[in-house]
């Protein structure tokens, strides 16, 4: 490979720590086979800044990260103008150099610390690996340390939770600790991969809060994202990637407030904002914003009161209450451990109460035969989160429909016509019948499900964190659709999320859970714009706002 000079890079005696890019790559491309997965990208990153790199997935933007830390597998092909680290030519770093370098020089944050963090060694000693391994305080040293770097993360009682292991603590824990162990040998630069993706809100603002202190104090900060609020709060420079390249570079205040291509502003016109509420979120470039044309909201079809639920003796959900009508959403938000997925279970007669009731359609779960629970159950269906593990991974799209019409009583020979109908109801069509669910992508996965709820026809549909996996765009075309079927067929949404301005967006009401009990529950822009209770109004504090800019610590204002 050859290395030309790089513009503004000095190198020996004369460079300025403070100032010269830890990081800096020319026209890298990086390749697995044919596919040709980054190609041209150029940028640095300097001490006490945040690059950030934004783009859907299969952009290329977590290919070029781990790239910066000779991840890339055995099977790519890396080549580059110039590829330095530190100033070190790293295009000759062998494997031996790369482990010198990942953990003591660059950190490395993933979004899944449930996945990253060893499940089987207590997170202390997670921590720990990377002082033992580059030994920056001395060997008796390192329990003291682990406590310390665990306390500097926010990790409340930090002697008890390093002894204790991932499955034990909540998402916000899990990641702290992530942190934890990829600053443990203070890096110069930190790399976070999507580090608050799922994630509530307020542990998000909380990790997003930790990320800017670190950038404050000097560490350069690479944060990859598709979510543009959040980069919105840390970023000095953005990049947008698509299909491997850098279709737009810049200071994230003109990058995200003034974009110059139309994929930015495609990007940018799908996040769920306050002023969108009520247009369609996924528009064409140049094509003015439409409005959804909301139902009429119909007769109650749910009606839950004074529900209790608990387990081990502690109460899950504690004298919850509301009401769903036809063609209605109710959005229901909270942190994990709120009560919401309780809730959902009881109202889908997964779970039974231990006081109150469920009615749907006027007929409660409790005291229903078996059969009569099946007739009930068609009614009411639901959309998970994560498609891809509710369906049979053996399971053709044609077989996934042909057994939910066979749960609602299709006939066995009209069954594949209805199937092409649901199909092209979701946006899809017969091409994917023959299709197993590992052979679509996320949004073609989240579309089937939605075409096997719509199967039996039901009034309602639970949507259980339906887009919280979603890239940005491919959110906006399933809430989109959700809205089109609401308008065409009066279903009736129970809308489960921790991603608060999607709620805004497609809730009529909104019922607030803290502790398993509602502490808000009324109409969506009444709660929004003028909440009551004060847990509320924190969690609307810490919506990351897409118009904010980065100038040190995060600044968050109700959306």
């Amino acid at each position: 490979m050859t290395e030309p000079a790089v513009a503004g890079l000095v190198t020996g005696s004369a460079a300025d720590p403070e100032t010269e890019p830890i990081v800096e790559v020319t026209d890298l491309h990086v390749s697995f086979g044919e596919i040709h997965a980054v190609r041209g990208v150029s940028f640095a990153v300097r001490p006490g800044e945040c690059v950030a790199i934004v783009g859907e997935s299969g952009s290329g933007k977590s290919v070029t990260a781990r790239t910066l830390l000779g991840l890339t597998g055995d099977d790519a092909r890396v080549r580059a103008g110039s590829f330095r680290v530190e100033g070190a030519d790293a295009s000759a770093f062998g494997e031996r150099r790369w482990r010198s370098v990942r953990g003591r020089r660059i950190g490395f944050v993933l979004q899944d610390a449930l996945v990253s963090l060893d499940a089987l060694r207590p997170v202390g000693k997670e921590v720990a690996e990377a002082l033992r391994l580059h030994r920056p305080v001395p060997r008796g040293a390192v329990a003291g340390r682990v406590v310390e770097l665990l306390r500097e993360v926010g990790v409340p009682e930090p002697e008890l939770r390093a002894r204790q292991y991932p499955h034990e603590l909540s998402g916000g824990l899990r990641q702290r600790a992530l942190i934890a162990s990829a600053i443990a040998c203070h890096p110069r630069l930190l790399i976070a991969d999507e580090p608050t993706t799922a994630l509530d809100v307020t542990v998000q603002a909380q990790i997003l809060r930790l990320l800017a202190e670190r950038k404050r104090t000097g560490t350069a900060l690479l944060l990859i994202s598709h979510d543009l609020a959040v980069v919105a709060e840390l970023a000095d420079r953005v990049l947008v990637m698509k299909d491997g390249v850098v279709v737009e570079d810049g200071p994230a205040e003109r990058v995200l407030r003034e974009p110059d291509h139309p994929y930015t502003r495609r990007l940018l016109a799908a996040v769920p904002m306050e002023h969108a509420k009520g247009t369609r979120l996924s528009v064409a470039e140049g094509e003015p914003p439409r409005t959804i044309t909301p139902p009429v909201p119909g007769e109650i079809v749910i009606e839950a009161r004074d529900l209790v639920k608990a387990f081990h003796g502690r109460p899950a959900v504690d004298g919850v209450s509301f009401e769903l009508r036809a063609g209605e959403t109710l959005g229901v938000v909270g942190e994990s451990g709120s009560g919401k997925t309780t809730t959902a279970r009881l109202v889908l007669g997964l779970l039974a109460p231990d006081a109150g009731s469920v009615e749907i359609d006027g007929r409660p779960w409790a005291g229903l035969t078996a059969g009569e629970r099946r007739e009930l159950r068609r009614h009411i269906q639901v959309v998970y989160q994560d498609p891809l593990s509710s369906f049979d991974p053996r399971f053709t799209v044609r077989r996934v429909l042909d057994e939910a019409l066979g749960v609602g009583g299709e006939p066995r020979a009209t069954r594949r016509d209805r199937a092409v109908e649901l199909l092209e109801q979701v946006g899809l069509d017969a091409s994917v019948l023959d299709r197993r669910p590992l052979r679509l992508s996320g949004g073609q996965r989240q579309r089937v499900a939605i075409a096997r709820a719509l199967a039996p026809r039901p009034r309602v549909i639970v949507c259980d964190e339906p887009v919280s996996a979603l890239d940005v765009s491919i959110q906006a075309q399933v809430l989109d659709l959700l809205a089109d079927l609401q308008s065409e067929l009066g279903i009736a949404y129970l809308f489960i999320s921790h991603h608060l301005g999607v709620v805004h967006h497609v809730s009529d009401r909104v019922l607030v859970m803290k502790d398993g009990r509602a502490v808000e529950y009324g109409d969506v822009r009444q709660v929004f714009t003028e909440p009551r209770a004060a847990y509320t109004r924190e969690l609307l504090a810490a919506i990351p706002r897409l118009d904010a800019v980065s100038t040190g610590l995060p600044t968050r204002r109700a959306s």
